[in-house]
């Protein structure tokens, strides 16, 4: 009996938990490699998974574990989806009488560009709208005293989306604005994501206590694992169903640049009045009715027709998320860069392009385009800017122009094709904006707007410094290989 004892619990025992353990190991490690080959996923992400779980098979298993997995998107994220589905189609059939004479009015104004508004439409990802009047906003000093007015003009409702709202200058004042229409009798529906908005505060609390509907868009505190990685990224405002904003400025003073902080931040939104507004509308209802359950009707106050003589801008509203049966917001972007004649204009301030979009930005240089791209000189996050620069020696070899913008950190995400397209959104170029973020843009047809925008741009360059291809070239063997070693992990961003 004690020899037995002995073995048990001697270093035979020891080897038998050791082996236990590695059995164990290569079972999950199979195990997720599996998963991963199932999921059918892009075939590059799937590989620098797979090799970072043989290389460093923990460090990969808890990256997997907290990034990659997909369950979130097929347990909640597909029963959104198909009631979206359902809630556009009716949307989509209300208006379905005028869309093909619209189509046919954009033809004949925008020549093929149309076609990007007829491959959102086919998708039903968007339905066209002509009685607008768009206005460029030019960051916060231009979007704050516009918002802030609209919100104290409104008699029936404010809804409001957001990524990131903080409990600073202009967080606050649009808490008390929101405040004092509550007691006006004004309904507030307020969304905000969880992980982004981690400055919000007492807000919040404020807001419920005067009887305003707040939703944390997937709260981090429940379920944390499951929802570290799909965020919404949409800054929407909607007053009265005839006023909208969007565009890529959060709710944050940082974007005032009134000298309480050390960098300069550029960015772009814009202000939208008449049809337009409905689609924003319609995007938030969708995104309240996901948190809250609840679910609006079709009909005034909340979607509004607007009269002839509202504005004449051709305006597309696309939205998209880890629930949309297509990279949308990535195709669009990839239609209008195949159907621009002359010239191509980008600002983004991560860029991790798809190889789709990489080919397509390199093409149309070849093929004689004026391709410019504007990208921050310093970025706000080590990976992404070294993974970035990765990408700067094909382009240049391809004619693309690119500048680096130093007078701050230049956060907008806006393109300008030729002289009648414009689009202005909260989508960065990158996996997460196209693939796992909820993200919204809208896209102009119309040559004012755009000329704003290409003088916009023309104003960034006074303080972008242009990148030289045979300088480039040269650069040091050490900031080369970091580049190459980020742009390993750009699948998995």
């Amino acid at each position: 009996m004690h020899s037995l004892i002995n073995y048990l619990t001697g270093t035979n025992w020891h080897i038998y938990i050791k082996i236990g353990s590695s059995i164990l190991l290569v079972l999950t490690f199979l195990g997720v490699v599996s998963t991963i080959l199932l999921e059918n996923r892009n075939p590059v992400k799937a590989i620098a998974y797979i090799l970072l779980l043989v290389f460093v098979p923990i460090v990969g298993l808890i990256v997997y574990y907290y990034l990659g997995r997909d369950l979130r998107k097929k347990r909640r994220f597909t029963l959104k989806g198909s009631k979206d589905e359902v809630l556009f189609a009716k949307y989509w059939q209300s208006q379905r009488a005028e869309i093909e004479q619209m189509q046919l009015e954009l033809r004949h104004l925008v020549g093929n560009k149309q076609e990007l508004s007829a491959m959102l439409l086919n998708t039903r990802q968007s339905i066209l709208t002509k009685n607008n009047q768009v206005k460029l906003l030019i960051n916060g000093e231009e979007k704050f005293p516009e918002v802030m007015a609209a919100l104290r003009a409104a008699t029936h409702h404010i809804h409001i989306e957001y990524y990131m709202v903080a409990a600073d200058d202009v967080g606050n004042e649009v808490t008390d604005i929101l405040i004092e229409k509550l007691k006006q009798g004004v309904e507030v529906r307020f969304v905000y994501d969880d992980v982004g908005s981690d400055r919000i505060s007492k807000i919040p609390a404020r807001l419920k206590e005067h009887g305003a509907s707040v939703y944390a868009f997937s709260p981090v505190l429940v379920d944390f694992y499951l929802n570290a990685n799909y965020r919404n990224h949409r800054k929407i405002i909607v007053i009265d169903g005839c006023v909208g904003f969007v565009g890529g400025i959060n709710l944050d003073d940082r974007y005032l640049n009134n000298g309480k902080h050390d960098i300069f931040w550029r960015d772009t939104h814009l202000k939208i009045e008449g049809d337009a507004v409905n689609l924003l509308q319609l995007q938030f209802l969708m995104s309240y009715r996901y948190c809250s359950k609840e679910v609006f009707p079709f009909e005034a106050p909340f979607f509004v027709r607007s009269l002839p003589g509202t504005g004449t801008c051709f305006t597309d509203i696309v939205a998209s998320g880890p629930d949309s049966d297509w990279p949308i917001t990535m195709q669009s972007i990839l239609m209008a860069i195949n159907v621009a004649k002359r010239s191509i204009r980008i600002t983004n301030p991560y860029f991790i392009p798809t190889e789709e979009l990489l080919t397509a930005l390199q093409i149309a240089a070849l093929a004689g385009k004026n391709v410019q791209l504007l990208l921050p000189w310093r970025g706000d996050s080590f990976i992404v800017q070294h993974a970035a620069l990765s990408y700067i020696k094909p382009l240049l070899a391809a004619g693309v122009k690119i500048f680096f913008y130093t007078r701050g950190f230049i956060h907008a995400k806006t393109m300008v094709i030729d002289d009648n397209l414009a689009w202005v959104s909260s989508v960065n170029f990158d996996n997460r904006s196209f693939y796992l973020n909820c993200e919204i843009a809208a896209l102009i047809y119309d040559k004012e707007v755009a000329a704003k925008l290409n003088r916009s741009f023309d104003e960034d360059l006074l303080y972008a410094l242009p990148v030289q291809e045979t300088r480039w070239n040269k650069r040091n063997v050490v900031k080369r290989f970091m580049d190459a070693v980020c742009r390993l992990l750009t699948p998995l961003l």
